[in-house]
């Protein structure tokens, strides 16, 4: 059984700690612990694909419990109300082998609106697209339709 998040209007909202607000100790005892730890991190992705679920390594990039931000450091809790153990879903390849889903499940599933979803599909085609051909302009927040 599938546990479900409680309806948007009682769940947390995802929670930031700046890395300027930990203290030194606090960096030097993370330090001291993440090197006590034993342990085989996956490398691939066929390396945790048949693990054990919920995934624990949080510091996977692929992680739905925490985010880190690479350039300032910030740790964002996207689940501040629940432990990793306690979410139905931990990892965003595991999503992605199921196939599509609707912006609402998506939500849901990432503790982030409807809307909050559309604004990242939308940044993302962008993205993709001026990778794809960079000498075409796309107006901001215009996504053009696919071609049958």
């Amino acid at each position: 059984m599938t546990r479900r998040f409680p309806p948007k209007t009682q769940r947390r909202r995802a929670r930031t700690i700046a890395n300027r607000k930990l203290t030194r100790d606090e960096i030097v005892e993370g330090q001291r612990l993440a090197d006590m730890v034993d342990y085989q991190r996956p490398r691939h992705r066929l390396d945790c694909e048949k693990a054990a679920r919920p995934c624990l390594f949080v510091s996977c990039k692929y992680h739905l419990y925490l985010d880190v931000n690479p350039e300032t450091g910030s740790i964002k809790l996207n689940f501040p109300d629940l432990e990793v153990w306690e979410l139905p879903h931990t990892c965003a390849l595991d999503l992605a082998d199921e196939g599509g889903m609707t912006l609402e499940r998506i939500g849901e599933i990432m503790n982030l609106t409807r809307e909050r979803v559309r604004q990242m599909e939308v940044s993302g085609v962008r993205k993709i697209r001026s990778i794809l051909d960079p000498n075409e302009p796309f107006p901001l927040g215009d996504v053009e339709p696919e071609e049958p």
